[in-house]
């Protein structure tokens, strides 16, 4: 049996230093840790009960099937930040049929970014 104790996601961006603007400076995450020197040196940041991983950096196309999902407790209000703050703005938000709202961004490499809010009345706020 697997016993985890921490996790969190890698990513190694085509250019380490505009990443770390993107999620840093204009998505106004926390870093957690920073290791090594200079340009490619890591940097992880907080997301909420994980942590985000910028780490080396990959010529590489990004893979299609990597996504991040964030929660929010404001949808609306991360909208407007992010669009004063010239963040491309993918999708604006929409309530789904499953009952979350969100809205779509992507980083510089083009890795789709869901925000989403859990509506009060949405059925991931109870338990059973």
């Amino acid at each position: 049996m697997v016993h985890v104790l921490s996790s969190r996601t890698l990513l190694q961006p085509s250019d380490p230093e505009r990443s770390r603007v993107f999620y840093g400076e204009r998505l106004g995450l926390t870093v957690y840790r920073e290791f090594g020197t200079g340009p490619e040196r890591g940097t992880v940041y907080f997301l909420g009960g994980g942590f985000l991983e910028l780490s080396g950096r990959s010529d590489a196309p990004r893979s299609p099937a990597v996504r991040l999902w964030l929660q929010v407790a404001d949808v609306a209000a991360a909208h407007e930040e992010l669009r004063a703050g010239d963040v491309e703005i993918v999708r604006p938000p929409v309530r789904e049929p499953w009952g979350l709202i969100e809205m779509w961004i992507a980083d510089p490499d083009g890795t789709p970014i869901a925000l989403v809010e859990v509506p009060a009345d949405h059925p991931l706020r109870y338990r059973a």
